[in-house]
């Protein structure tokens, strides 16, 4: 089989947003096959979907059986205003693993990313990127088979509250306020600045990132701006913690989604005061279980603050890497 051949018995085509409840099935019996969790609904997959800057038509994959039932998905993220690291997401159902779909939809994926090269400068290196639940060994042979390098993994860490959380500690000069739209553009400067010093950053134009960051929030099915903690000293956000309703692998649990803080104010135990904030609010409203992300390796220490606060790792995500064309590198590495 060469690279775009696709194995015999099966159709593909490009999507639309009609295919998102099909997309959605996919999405839970492969997560659940694999990981045993339930992950993005269809909900979630439509605000994935109407994203800035991407289109189903020319960014997704799908392929099926002859008598119609979806068999693989593959979905390219090259939507930001510098996509030196598209971003790739695939699945097979588990009914059809074996039959070549995980090859086909891979290499789909890699000449999507290479579509990007003539709209990148030329002296920019361009590697793609790929996710998989760190449990799934196919997955893995797989990648490793077509010169995928394992780049780091990305942990889902839990608490499991029996009692309520301690009461956080705040500095002297922070004061937490109350969420309003007027202070979007604020936070999201203040996340720029926070999120300047995590792996993988790119810097991008100031006002298509403000427009990715209100997309991807304020459109998510469990938004719940009563859930944004944002503190402040004096005029100024020291740091910020943006919580969702639920986790979208257990919707009996929180999600931290973002907490960050701005580097001056780092150090003076802020994040971990955010954190436990955000756990007394999920625990007043019946919620004994709050899950976050975080990069295992991290650059600032998020790792080791979760941990104080009594997290545990619960799941990990492995990310692989493919140099697509070599050059200099733009994103962020290491402090």
């Amino acid at each position: 089989m060469n690279t775009f051949t696709l194995p015999e018995g099966f159709i593909a085509r490009s999507a639309a947003l009609d295919d998102v409840d099909i997309v959605a099935d996919l999405f839970k019996t492969y997560s659940l096959s694999t990981a045993g969790v339930e992950d993005l609904n269809a909900e979630e997959t439509r605000n994935s979907w109407q994203s800035p800057g991407f289109n189903p038509d020319t960014d997704i994959r799908l392929v099926f059986t002859i008598d119609g039932h979806l068999a693989a998905y593959v979905e390219v993220w090259v939507n930001s205003k510098l996509p030196v690291h598209p971003f790739i997401w695939a699945c097979v159902h588990p009914d059809f693993m074996g039959k070549g779909l995980g090859t086909y939809i891979t290499y789909w994926g890699e000449e999507r990313c290479r579509q990007v090269i003539d709209i990148l400068p030329a002296d920019l290196r361009l590697a793609a990127r790929v996710a998989s639940y760190s449990i799934n060994q196919p997955a893995r042979q797989l990648f490793e088979e077509l010169n995928w390098t394992r780049l780091r993994s990305y942990y889902t860490m839990r608490t499991d509250m029996v009692s309520a959380p301690p009461i956080p500690v705040w500095s002297e000069g922070i004061e937490l306020r109350p969420y309003t739209p007027e202070n979007l553009r604020a936070v999201y400067s203040a996340h720029r600045e926070a999120f300047r010093d995590h792996f993988g950053h790119v810097e991008v134009p100031f006002e298509s990132g403000l427009e990715q960051f209100k997309h991807n929030l304020e459109n998510d099915p469990q938004h719940d701006p009563s859930l944004w903690f944002i503190a402040w000293d004096g005029a100024e956000i020291a740091g910020y913690c943006l919580c969702r309703a639920s986790s979208s692998s257990d919707h009996e649990a929180g999600y931290v989604n973002i907490l960050g803080v701005r580097r001056a104010w780092r150090k003076h135990g802020l994040g971990l005061a955010l954190l436990q904030y955000a756990f007394g609010e999920f625990h007043q409203r019946g919620q004994m279980h709050v899950e976050l992300g975080v990069d295992a390796n991290s650059l600032t220490g998020a790792l080791r603050l979760y941990e104080k606060a009594g997290m545990h790792i619960h799941r990990q995500n492995d990310v692989f890497e493919k140099e697509l064309r070599p050059g200099r590198e733009v994103a962020v590495e290491s402090l």
